[in-house]
């Protein structure tokens, strides 16, 4: 390791059995980490032997590596010794995650998913559950970060997996805001929709109908409806506060969809407002407007409000 490149993070994934160990790999894989589960932990040492110059190998790189009791070989007080070992290498940075979870609500999401456990052979699930914790106890105390899942829904134990271990890769969740026609259909995949029919339709101004939303006049003649101020700063707020809330949650993806009736002027110049606003706030959109090169609307927009 030269003296700038930064050490390869490893966490060790761990924990009793239903505490939510493929919940948490499955978040971290999302945060950008190299996911390995149900690894032979004994082999830890042969893993990280990994030929320098490897992706495995280059700076600041993170792996995490989950195992449990069923795996073959598991042995809590030789696991710590090796992790010792290999923590005294400059070249990695190891850090060990224990996921807990109270007896009574690993029996009950036994019972929900009628699985036996694994220790617990034809005995009920709790004489299971308690031979496995008095087994990792080692493992527990030595843990560098314990987490309860005891109360936890998945979305829980997400967003802390999110808070302990994410850093910058914690990113934004992808937006998206488009703009359609709802005479040819409504996105199917839009999380939000947004009907901007409320508003004066420049289809029906005969110097206005050829252009789009894009355009100055008919964004001009729009905002001269007294709807329109309100509805956007409306608007503008409200996914100002939805959208960290979804980050909050891990949603990878936000579509935010504007419609009118034929995809090409309302609903075109309120995405490319709204879009603007939200650049303007440090959010990074992509703007997609579905129907702008569709075919003239005049038998779509109907008649005349």
């Amino acid at each position: 390791m030269t003296q700038d490149s930064a050490p390869q993070r490893i966490l060790l994934v761990t924990g009793l059995l239903g505490a939510g160990k493929t919940t948490a790999l499955r978040t971290l894989e999302d945060l950008g980490w190299e996911a390995i589960d149900n690894f032979p932990i004994r082999l830890l040492d042969r893993l990280l032997e990994t030929e320098p110059g490897s992706a495995r190998h280059e700076s600041g790189a993170r792996m995490a590596i989950g195992f449990d009791t069923r795996t073959r070989g598991f042995d809590p007080a030789r696991t710590i010794e090796l992790v010792k070992k290999l923590s005294q290498r400059r070249d990695l940075q190891i850090t060990t995650l224990f996921l807990d979870c109270g007896g009574a609500e690993l029996e009950r999401r036994y019972n929900e998913t009628r699985r036996r456990h694994p220790m617990s052979e034809d005995k009920p699930a709790a004489t299971g559950i308690a031979a496995e914790r008095e087994l990792l106890e080692p493992l527990r105390r030595w843990a560098d970060v314990v987490i309860s899942t005891t109360s936890f829904t998945s979305n829980d134990l997400q967003a802390a997996i999110r808070a302990q271990f994410g850093g910058e890769s914690a990113a934004e969740p992808t937006l998206t805001i488009s703009s359609f026609g709802f005479s040819r259909g409504t996105p199917p995949l839009a999380d939000l929709v947004f009907d901007m029919r409320f508003l004066a339709n420049p289809h029906w101004v005969d110097d206005l109908r050829p252009q789009t939303g894009r355009d100055a006049a008919v964004g001009d003649y729009i905002r001269e409806d007294p709807a329109f101020a309100e509805a956007f700063a409306r608007i503008r707020d409200l996914l100002l506060l939805l959208v960290p809330r979804y980050r909050e949650q891990g949603k990878a993806y936000v579509h935010v969809a504007f419609g009118c009736t034929g995809g090409k002027h309302r609903s075109v110049f309120m995405a490319e407002q709204i879009a603007s606003a939200l650049r303007e706030e440090g959010f990074s959109p992509t703007l997609l407007h579905r129907n702008l090169a569709s075919r003239a609307a005049d038998l779509l927009e109907g008649q005349k409000p």
